[in-house]
């Protein structure tokens, strides 16, 4: 038997999160799918099921592998991962899969490669180009996607041409492996003092950079922080950090700033810290979206 079981994903590692930890113990094989996953995809319900937090708690296992893909063939190349190894490779694993509820169009696999591996090996390792730049610009910045947020980062390149700046497309379909893998290659660095460091993917795909990376996502900005000190040049990370709260999707964007919008101010004000753009470029772009400095928090007053 192939197991899946499909629930709200706040519904795990929150409220079943013991039996999560007693399935592990127990060597309990299989994909939990946390449907309406994010803390705006799930619109209208407020903080109870907005679920923004699912994916770090989820690495504390240490049989649960969590993924969040954006598209139709991640997901299928996730879903064939988890059998191979599960069944084919006899390991005892979870496959955690953050899934949206949100209708978007689905796109060809690429067929370029990122760093020597195919889109399919780069994906299952957690990372991948997924469209160049357009070289023509005269700035150019990294935007990198994950899960539904991923058509946010995408509708950033139209806002972004209009101030010359191409955008190179990531998707990261798993933070916390790349996390992981980081962790063990420090490790082993650190046992042995006579042999060569070794590779790790997120520092050989993003750490070679001067320039600016904005990282998006609807889950909490801690997730990404996990491989922040690995990415070169200046990191913008936008999550949804605070409550759930119930209003349209695109209210909530706004309000977590996660939205196409957001993300442009966050590449062009990051370009101006550089010095590669005038910082009233920047605050023209906050006026013209209506960013808002203050937003509420209770924990800060």
């Amino acid at each position: 038997m192939l197991p899946f079981f499909i629930y709200y994903s706040m519904f795990g590692f929150q409220r079943v999160g013991d039996f999560i930890w007693q399935g592990a113990d127990a060597r309990a094989r299989g994909f939990l799918l946390g449907a309406t996953a994010g803390r705006t995809t799930l619109n209208g319900e407020g903080l109870q099921h907005q679920d923004g937090h699912s994916l770090l708690m989820a690495l504390s296992n240490p049989a649960v592998i969590g993924w969040d893909p954006a598209f139709a063939y991640e997901l299928a190349y996730i879903i064939e991962d988890g059998i191979q190894k599960m069944f084919g490779e006899d390991r005892d694993l979870i496959y955690y899969i953050s899934l949206y509820n949100e209708n978007h169009p689905m796109p060809a696999v690429p067929e370029h490669k990122t760093n020597g591996l195919s889109t399919k090996e780069a994906c299952l390792k957690g990372l991948y180009k997924f469209q160049e730049a357009d070289p023509a610009k005269k700035h150019m910045v990294r935007l990198i996607g994950t899960g539904s947020i991923m058509q946010q980062s995408l509708g950033a390149i139209d806002l972004l041409a209009e101030y010359d700046i191409g955008c190179e497309i990531w998707s990261a379909t798993n933070i916390g492996e790349l996390h992981r893998e980081a962790i063990l290659a420090e490790r082993q660095a650190r046992l042995r003092p006579l042999e060569p460091a070794p590779n790790f993917w997120v520092k050989d795909c993003l750490g070679d950079f001067d320039g600016v990376t904005v990282i998006c996502t609807d889950n909490i900005t801690q997730y990404v922080q996990l491989i922040e000190r690995y990415v070169g040049g200046d990191l913008v990370i936008l999550g949804t950090d605070g409550f759930g709260r119930s209003d349209t999707r695109e209210a909530l964007r706004r309000f977590f700033e996660i939205d196409k919008e957001s993300i442009a101010v966050g590449a062009l004000t990051a370009l101006a810290r550089q010095g590669k753009l005038e910082a009233s470029v920047a605050q023209g772009a906050i006026d013209k979206f209506d960013l808002k400095l203050e937003r509420p928090d209770i924990t800060i007053g």
